[in-house]
């Protein structure tokens, strides 16, 4: 029996697809070198689910029940202009339960902090990627909260993630106390204002926070 591949593997483990497929290939793909590989993951299931919904794969359709598109993920008047230059030349095409985001860039998979906008280079293929979210789920995808969160308050409704109180990197508790579920978009631009003030600011200026939603958990 062939040995099945690290993406092969997540796929298995994965929900069911989010979306119907798309008729052509889409123009975004074309742009990044692992493009045709993330295509041949979606063409296989586009959009899924994986480790009690902690990670989540964007489609390349959009089927309202089950959140954004590709498209309409990365498009720029939705949250990524909020970082201004720090997602240029970024196609984020997963995020974990935290909205730390995965991204193609011409160099590779980077690993894209969302309340600094800070990259780490993960990969240099998917197959490479899927194999490092296999091995450190926990770590990468925020299994532990996801799990935890979901066995307190029911599932986490598609479109929303895990949102810290206090921002971590401001000394937030990684603690299901310093967290509630708020609606992704938002979450990322409320990230995007902390990214680009800590940006702007020596270390040890105070950052002002804003909630836009009010944390009902």
């Amino acid at each position: 029996m062939p040995t099945m591949t690290r993406v092969e593997k997540l796929l298995s483990i994965s929900s069911e697809p989010l979306a119907h497929m798309p008729p052509v290939n889409p123009e975004l793909l074309r742009l990044y070198p692992l493009g045709p590989e993330l295509l041949s993951i979606l063409e296989r299931k586009n959009g899924f689910y994986a480790f009690e919904s902690a990670l989540h794969v964007f489609p390349l359709t959009s089927e309202r029940v089950n959140g954004a598109s590709l498209a309409e993920w990365n498009s720029e008047a939705l949250w990524r202009n909020g970082y201004g230059d720090l997602t240029s030349g970024l196609l984020f095409f997963a995020e974990n339960i935290l909205l730390d985001q995965y991204c193609l860039s011409a160099s590779g998979v980077l690993r894209f902090n969302a309340e600094t906008g800070g990259t780490k280079l993960m990969a240099d293929s998917l197959e490479n990627w899927a194999d490092i979210i296999l091995r450190d789920y926990d770590h990468e995808t925020g299994w532990r909260f996801a799990s935890r969160w979901q066995a307190e308050n029911g599932p986490v409704p598609p479109g929303k993630r895990l949102i810290p109180k206090i921002p971590f990197f401001l000394g937030g508790a990684y603690s299901m106390d310093n967290l509630w579920a708020g609606d992704a978009v938002e979450g990322m631009r409320f990230k995007a204002d902390l990214a680009i003030q800590k940006r702007n600011s020596p270390d040890g200026t105070q950052v002002r926070i804003v909630l836009t939603e009010k944390p009902t958990n």
